[in-house]
This record gives C-alpha cells, structure tokens and sequence, in this order.
C-alpha cells in the first residue's frame, strides 16, 4: 500500500512539472503530457527509487543515496521524456528542449521524494537493515 501512495505522490509531481512546461510553455497536448507522466513514473519509480535509491548503501548513506539516484532520476526523466514526445508529439515540434528543462525540474522534487521514501516507504527495511548489524 505504501507503494501505491509513493507512485501516486510521484505522478501528482512528474504531472504537474510536464502540465506547466511541456503543455503551458510548448503546447504539447493535456493527453501526451498526462502519458509521458504515467510512463515517466512507472520507469523511474523502478529504476531511481527501487533499484538505484533503495540499494546503492546503507541508510547513514542517505546523502550518498539520495545524489546518486537524484541524478539518475534527472538522467531517466529527459531521455523518456524525449523518447516518448519524439512518439507522440508532431515531428514539427522540438522536444529536447522541453525535455532537459522538465528533468533538471523533476530532479529538484526526486531529492524531496527520496527522503519521504527513506521516512515512510522504507522504513520497515531500513529497521530490519539496522537490527541485524
């Protein structure tokens, strides 16, 4: 269950960052914004959070943790961002730029996102880690 609300806390923040940039500032339709935030999350849930975030140390390394998949994350949400709006949006209308603006964006809300994982989505096994040494 904490999952589900970590996904949906992190739709909410991808959606409104690409709703401002991608929709208000470049005209990239509601709809191929709202399908770039779904894709974006699902991806970047799996591999910032659960894959790089929660594995990459020990939570006294929560810094360390945080900047490396920050990072990861910034990198994940411009090149999803570009591969997907090369997909869906009109080949008249550059994406790239869009792209690396909304990432460097969504990397500010992920070092945010990080440390609510670490407090409440995670807890349990950062207890069962600090226990067992």
């Amino acid at each position: 269950m904490r999952h589900i609300l970590a996904l949906a806390i992190k739709f909410v923040m991808i959606a409104a960052v690409l709703l401002i940039i991608l929709t208000g500032f470049f005209d990239i339709s509601f709809a191929d914004t709202l399908l770039i935030s779904l894709a974006l999350t699902l991806i970047a849930y799996a591999m910032g959070d659960l894959m790089i975030f929660r594995k990459s140390g020990e939570r006294s390394e929560q810094t360390k943790r945080n900047s490396l998949a920050t990072i990861a994350d910034v990198a994940v949400a411009i090149l999803v961002i570009w591969l997907v709006g090369e997909a869906l949006v009109p080949s008249t209308t550059d994406v790239i730029t869009p792209a690396i603006i909304s990432g460097i964006f969504i990397g500010l809300g992920e070092w945010y996102f990080h440390q609510f994982l670490d407090s409440q989505v995670f807890r349990d096994r950062n207890r069962r880690r600090s226990s067992a040494t």
